[in-house]
C-alpha cells in the first residue's frame, strides 16, 4: 500500500494570509490599550470639529447679557462667559480652529520637509549641506520670537491693503480680517515646523538610498525623481507617521499658546487659547471659563501623545514579540 505524500509547508502557506507590515502594525496598535484610547479622542475631536458647530445648542457668537457669567447646567452645559455666550459652543468650535490650524500647518511642514530631507538626502553635496544649515538656522531661533515678528510686521500692512480694497470695492470678504490671523498663523507655524521633519526624512532617505533595489532602479536606468518617489519615499513614510500624529498635538498646543499671547486667532473667533487667556483673568470667581477649554486642550494634547506612542511601538519592527 503506498502512500501520497503530502506538501504540509503549502498547505499551511495556503491557510495562512500572506505577510503585511501595515496588517501587523495595525494588530498591535489594537493590543495598545493606550494608543486605541487615544485613537479613539482623536476620532471623537475629529467629529466635533466637522459637525459639532451643527450640533450645539447656541450659536458661539450669540450674546444674552440677561445671562452673563452663569455656571455650568443643563442649559448651559459649560457655563456662559461675561457675554453671555455658551461655552460649550465656543469650545467646540474652537475644535475646529484647533483642528484647522493643526492639520493646514502639519501639511504644509510635511511638505516643505519632506521634499527638502529627500533632496538633500538623496543627493548629498552642497544641495545637503545647505539644506542642513538652514534647518539648523531655523531651529536655533525660539519659536514664540519668529512668530511674534512675523506677525508684528506683516499684519497691519496686510490689514491696511485690505481696508484699502474695501473702500475701492465694497466688497465684505475684505472686512473678515479672520483670514489675515489663519495666513499669518498657517505660515509662521509651518514656518518653525518643518525642519524636524526634513530631518528625519533625510536620515531615512541616508540609510535606504544604498540598498540593492535603488541601485538596480538606477541600473535600469529610471529617473532620480521616479527613483525618490517610487522607491525612497514609500519606505521612509513609517517614522514619518509617528512623526506626523506628534506634530498634530504639537501644532494645536502652539496655536493655543501663540492665541494666549495675542499673536495667533483673536477674538471673536473661538480659539482654545484666547478662551484661556479669557478665563485666566477671571478664573477666581468664575473658574469655569478657563477649566473647560483648558481640559479639552490638555484631553487632546494626551490623545495625541498616547496615539504617537502606539503608533512608534507598531511600526517599529523590533518593537514586535
Amino acid at each position: 500500500m503506498t502512500m501520497t505524500p503530502v506538501n504540509l509547508s503549502s498547505t499551511v502557506a495556503d491557510d495562512e494570509p500572506p505577510v503585511s507590515l501595515w496588517r501587523d502594525a495595525w494588530h498591535r496598535l489594537l493590543r495598545n490599550k493606550l494608543a486605541v484610547a487615544g485613537l479613539a479622542v482623536v476620532i471623537l475631536l475629529a467629529f466635533v470639529a466637522v459637525f459639532g458647530p451643527w450640533l450645539t445648542p447656541y450659536d458661539f457668537l450669540t450674546q444674552d447679557l440677561s445671562a452673563r457669567n452663569q455656571a455650568p447646567s443643563l442649559a448651559h452645559l459649560f457655563g456662559t462667559d461675561d457675554l453671555g455666550r455658551d461655552v460649550f459652543s465656543r469650545v467646540v468650535y474652537g475644535t475646529r480652529t484647533a483642528f484647522v490650524v493643526a492639520i493646514v500647518v502639519t501639511a504644509i511642514a510635511v511638505v516643505i520637509g519632506v521634499t527638502l530631507g529627500a533632496m538633500a538626502g538623496f543627493f548629498g553635496g552642497m544641495f545637503d549641506r545647505v539644506v542642513m544649515w538652514f534647518t539648523d538656522m531655523t531651529m536655533s531661533v525660539p519659536n514664540l520670537l519668529l512668530v511674534v515678528v512675523i506677525n508684528a510686521s506683516l499684519k497691519t500692512p496686510i490689514t491696511a491693503w485690505m481696508e484699502a480694497r474695501y473702500q475701492a470695492t465694497l466688497n465684505p470678504f475684505y472686512r473678515e480680517t479672520i483670514w489675515v490671523d489663519f495666513l499669518l498663523v498657517f505660515g509662521s507655524m509651518a514656518l518653525i515646523s518643518w525642519p524636524p521633519y526634513a530631518r528625519l526624512v533625510r536620515a531615512q532617505v541616508l540609510s535606504i538610498r544604498g540598498r540593492p533595489y535603488v541601485t538596480a532602479a538606477r541600473a535600469l536606468g529610471l529617473t532620480n525623481r521616479l527613483i525618490l518617489m517610487r522607491y525612497i519615499v514609500p519606505n521612509a513614510i513609517g517614522p514619518l507617521i509617528v512623526s506626523v500624529s506628534a506634530g498634530l498635538g504639537t501644532a494645536m498646543v502652539l496655536e493655543s499658546a501663540f492665541s494666549f499671547l495675542g499673536v495667533g486667532v483673536n477674538p471673536p473667533t473661538p480659539s482654545w487659547g484666547n478662551m484661556i487667556s479669557d478665563g485666566l483673568r477671571v478664573w477666581q470667581h468664575y473658574p469655569h471659563l478657563l477649566a473647560a477649554p483648558a481640559a479639552v486642550l490638555g484631553l487632546a494634547t494626551v490623545a495625541f501623545s498616547f496615539l504617537g506612542d502606539g503608533l512608534n511601538d507598531a511600526l517599529n519592527p523590533r518593537g514586535s514579540k
